[in-house]
């Protein structure tokens, strides 16, 4: 049951990672490459003009990829304290010496409740999707 969660959450992800990517990161790797091509035509500059020019150019999408990565890395580090909860909860009830009866009842009010952080969490997908793509879009302009 809790595999078949992790699953969930997972494709939640991919396809929001994927929409993200096709909406909004693959335009700006496309001006990345267009400034990057831009700085490499300007034979009247140095080297290291040029090498400036085209690290300026990779800015915007690398910020864009560092902002995602820390959303996510926030998103999976709630997700997991939710269910780290769902445990120490589970441990506090189950005492020293649970019996086999005991120990299938407290896994599945952990899986119920391993379930209810999933169901949570895919829910706050689209506001945390959006304000994603509102940050993005704020630092471009």
């Amino acid at each position: 049951m809790v595999e078949q969660q992790k699953q969930r959450i997972e494709l939640e992800l991919s396809q929001r990672v994927d929409d993200l990517d096709r909406t909004i990161l693959r335009k700006m790797q496309a001006e990345m490459h267009e400034c990057a091509a831009r700085c490499c035509h300007d034979s009247g500059s140095s080297m290291d003009a040029v090498q400036r020019c085209v690290e300026s150019c990779s800015g915007p999408v690398m910020r864009a990829q560092q902002h995602v990565e820390k959303e996510l890395g926030g998103f999976n580090n709630r997700l997991q304290r939710c269910v780290m909860d769902c445990n120490d909860t589970i441990k506090d009830k189950m005492g020293a010496n649970p019996s086999e009866s005991d120990i299938s009842k407290y896994t599945g009010m952990f899986e119920r409740c391993a379930i209810k952080c999933v169901d949570k969490h895919v829910d706050l997908l689209p506001g945390l999707f959006k304000s994603i793509q509102q940050t993005i879009a704020s630092k471009r302009n």
